[in-house]
């Protein structure tokens, strides 16, 4: 019972993570038909901006996500505006002009870290960071509870903005039809600029807070965005509460063999690009798609 109560308690935990993390492709991906390669890179970026504010101003790591937010917003912005716009429209699907743009961008930024942070291996140390409390009989990291309230509290904003401001309404709008949304004189190009914001901000939040977990480098990403297509893949690609979903089911996948097989922790990235194979053959749309058959053959 005691192994069950761990892997469920860390499995919420990591699965809050995991969608922070997610949410940011998501919102860009329905909105522009764009795969964010370099989400790894903003993730990497948000981790090192929150190392600066801690040393450099004391910062809580958790208290400067209120900095990096809107930091990571405005540049995702601007990233929007300088570059992205410029690609061409490609209908339904990504393009290869996008993905080879985005790389080149997670490059940039990868190579900009080793000039200003050199390769040394950075990790965020505070008061509580070895500190641990019970949590349903089983000990859990106080940053780790921190993480999953900054998730938390992430989410719920995201879910406030989409549905009770104009700004989710529009982008809620361009994601199902963006000729239609045009017509009904939706300005698309200005709400991809904010998508694409929101989705940077997301991934700068998310790294931020995985810098209070794991030492990082500017390699540092590469591995969580793997999962985060997981996610997404697994969630369907433009559904909100599949996301969530799948980030459940990878998490509790992860905790799962963690706990009840001898499989080495370091294999868990295999875990996840096993479960993202399986998916894009046995159900391509995801768990949505799914359902959706299961419900068919009871019909």
């Amino acid at each position: 019972m005691q192994d069950i109560a761990g892997v469920l308690v860390n499995t919420v935990i990591s699965a809050a993570l995991y969608a922070t993390m997610a949410y940011g492709l998501a919102v860009i991906y329905g909105v522009m038909r764009i795969i964010n390669l370099a989400h790894a890179g903003l993730m990497m970026l948000g981790a090192y901006a929150t190392l600066a504010l801690f040393t450099r101003f004391g910062l809580d790591p958790f208290l400067s996500l209120l900095v990096v937010g809107p930091l990571f917003f405005l540049i995702g912005v601007v990233l929007y505006r300088l570059v992205v716009r410029r690609l061409p429209r490609s209908g339904s699907t990504p393009s290869m002009e996008s993905l080879l743009l985005l790389f080149g961008v997670w490059l940039v930024l990868q190579n900009l870290a080793y000039v200003i942070w050199t390769g040394d291996t950075q990790s965020i140390l505070t008061s509580y960071t070895m500190k641990s409390v019970p949590v349903l009989g089983v000990r859990v990291g106080v940053p780790s509870l921190f993480v999953f309230a900054g998730s938390v509290l992430s989410l719920v904003f995201l879910n406030v903005v989409l549905k009770a401001t104009y700004l989710g309404k529009a982008i809620r709008a361009v994601t199902q039809n963006r000729d239609a949304a045009l017509l009904a004189g939706v300005d698309a190009d200005r709400i991809s600029a904010m998508a694409f914001g929101l989705g940077t901000a997301f991934a700068g939040v998310a790294g931020g807070m995985l810098s209070s977990l794991y030492a990082f480098t500017p390699d540092f990403g590469r591995s969580f965005l793997l999962k985060a297509f997981c996610i997404i893949v697994l969630g369907g690609m433009e559904s909100v509460t599949g996301v969530a979903a799948g980030a459940l089911v990878l998490a509790f996948l992860e905790n799962g063999l963690g706990s009840w097989t001898t499989l080495p922790t370091s294999l868990q990235d295999a875990a996840s690009f096993t479960l993202l194979f399986v998916t894009l053959v046995a159900f391509p749309q995801g768990l949505p798609g799914l359902a959706a058959r299961v419900r068919a053959v009871f019909k």
